[in-house]
């Protein structure tokens, strides 16, 4: 069963996952993906674009504390709760060390921090260096996910970036 988010977060949510599907002559989404916590409580969505930089991903969220999070794409697409294990580690097909401040790093699936305002509203746009599809793609047979953790990315420490606990997660869905 979902839950539903509170009301000032239910109006604003629908607008949030409305710029990752309305494109305006823009590029489309290639995958996409809803975000929940392991109780079913839909936090908003996230997409993937192709782009000639590599591939262009759009996070949107509502309802979450205020705050900082770290933010991964994980090489598998399942998010089983309650602790979202099943998305596996985050998507390395490099095999580097984790953070975009490691010398030995990054792994492709390494984000900048999502930052969540004091209206519990947040957004991410990145672009992750890597390819959608062939050896190392991120949609390979197991797919891919993304997910939010509990406290900011440190964006240097191996593995995680000491960003916690996973918080929410989404499977992304190929169109």
């Amino acid at each position: 069963m979902l839950r539903r988010l509170a009301l000032p977060a239910l109006v604003a949510l629908p607008i949030l996952s409305a710029c990752t599907t309305m494109h305006g002559g823009g590029p489309v989404p290639v995958a996409t993906g809803q975000i929940a916590r392991a109780n079913g409580t839909v936090l908003g969505a996230a997409s993937i674009t192709q782009s000639a930089n590599g591939l262009a991903i759009t996070v949107n969220v509502a309802g979450m504390a205020p705050g900082a999070y770290g933010i991964h794409v994980h090489a598998v697409g399942r998010c089983d709760g309650p602790n979202f294990t099943t998305a596996g580690p985050h998507w390395n097909p490099s095999m580097r060390q984790h953070g975009r401040l490691n010398p030995q790093g990054s792994h492709h699936g390494d984000l900048p921090n999502l930052v969540v305002g004091a209206d519990g509203i947040g957004r991410l746009n990145a672009t992750l260096a890597g390819a959608l599809t062939g050896e190392g793609g991120l949609l390979d047979m197991d797919g891919a996910s993304l997910i939010i953790h509990a406290r900011p990315d440190d964006e240097l420490t191996d593995p995680t970036g000491n960003s916690g606990d996973r918080q929410a997660c989404a499977v992304f869905t190929p169109h």
